[in-house]
């Protein structure tokens, strides 16, 4: 592990984390970098040590909202890829990169960029196996989502970059990929995309995918100098949450917004919230006009529309039947300049926004004030189904029996 001391920002995750545990034994000789590793480890730990249930509205699963059926949306060409991007790795880049279809590798993800990931990184990728890698990636997402997902990457260069040319914490190819399950047109599977301020978990059962969780976020969102000046992120999904926002009435509104105030950060569903009980509020899509109700779907289909086409639109028919029960709540303020955070939430899917206090750019923004430099979006599939699960557990009850 390389020595070098890493930011405030993992510096306060961790002093969070620590706060509500009892302070571990600290090995001798270990190093702040050490520390860090360490403490995300233990984070990892407790994530997990709570088997999965999914995340609900109170605390209970309902049940039937997925069905293992005929999409009509192939995968084929996400299964040759995944094949040929495992054929162009060495026995031991393989080796560490897959797993069982039902491993906890599924959820061992982590936005902070010193967090210790499995997989091959694209950092030690020959230039054939990144082409290998983000072939997988275009076959899964689509146009839009693979343009995200590099944006991302470059980003996190741009990072680097503000931070004196901090290259040990921060890259472009500080991203690593691991594959679940063998490659199939039958049997379930799946990969997932690992790094700071992007993961992607993709799950293949024959034509069906599930998308969720999904993290895109960065910060900066806009590189305004730099090797990659000009990339921006993220800037339509902002404008439209809160244009969304402003066509509301009075009544309406009232019941969307729950704070004004937005001192922190909001999100709830980042890392080992697997299982997190979210009551609905805000204002329900059944309280909407018929245009609001198009609006709405049209700022979810922002997030969806990540997934390729195909799984996409089957996404969004599976949301359309549910939308009399999703809501939309917001809090901070409403100005062009203000800070916010907006949250959708339906039995069949939950996308967060939010703006962020600084992290990586602590020494350059003021501290402990979310601004829109630094975004975080969460987009999971409630009700027991981020990763797949519920497809997966109703696809080993039917082969047992």
């Amino acid at each position: 592990m390389h020595p070098k001391i890493i930011g405030a920002a993992a510096a306060a995750f961790l002093t969070v984390q620590a706060l509500a545990q009892p302070a571990p034994a600290v090995p001798k000789d270990e190093t702040l970098f050490q520390r860090f590793q360490r403490q995300s480890r233990e984070a990892e730990q407790r994530g997990l040590a709570e088997p999965f249930r999914g995340i609900t509205a109170d605390g209970k699963v309902e049940p039937g909202l997925f069905a293992i059926k005929s999409t009509g949306v192939t995968t084929e060409p996400v299964r040759q890829a995944a094949v040929a991007f495992l054929a162009g790795l060495t026995e031991a880049q393989r080796a560490k990169t897959k797993f069982p279809v039902d491993d906890a590798e599924w959820r061992k993800w982590m936005n902070q960029h010193f967090y210790v990931r499995q997989g091959v990184s694209f950092l030690e990728m020959t230039e054939p196996q990144r082409k290998s890698a983000f072939a997988l990636m275009r076959a899964a997402l689509s146009a839009k989502g693979l343009k995200l997902s590099q944006d991302i990457m470059k980003l996190n260069h741009t990072l680097g970059e503000l931070n004196k040319n901090d290259f040990e914490q921060y890259g472009e190819w500080r991203y690593h990929v691991t594959v679940m399950g063998e490659p199939s047109a039958t049997k379930p599977w799946g990969f997932q995309v690992d790094g700071h301020h992007l993961i992607i978990n993709y799950f293949v059962l024959r034509d069906q995918v599930v998308m969720t969780p999904l993290f895109v976020g960065s910060e900066p969102v806009i590189a305004t100098a730099g090797k990659y000046q000009g990339v921006s992120i993220l800037q339509e999904e902002q404008a439209r949450g809160r244009d969304f926002l402003l066509s509301l009435d009075d009544v309406q509104r009232k019941k969307a917004v729950l704070e004004t105030a937005k001192p922190g950060n909001n999100n709830q569903t980042e890392a080992w919230k697997d299982n997190v009980t979210m009551p609905y509020a805000g204002v329900r899509a059944a309280e909407l006009t018929a245009a609001q109700r198009k609006d709405l779907l049209a700022l979810i289909a922002l997030f969806v529309a990540n997934m390729d086409d195909g799984h996409a639109k089957v996404k969004m028919s599976e949301v359309e039947a549910h939308l009399d029960r999703t809501h939309f709540a917001w809090i901070g303020g409403s100005a062009a300049d203000s800070v916010y955070y907006y949250r959708i939430h339906s039995p069949v899917v939950l996308i967060e926004f939010d703006h962020q206090r600084p992290a990586g750019l602590r020494h350059i923004m003021p501290p402990n004030v979310p601004n829109k430099e630094h975004i975080h979006v969460v987009v999971r599939t409630p009700n027991g189904n981020d990763y797949g699960k519920d497809l997966l557990r109703q696809h080993l009850l039917a082969e047992k029996h």
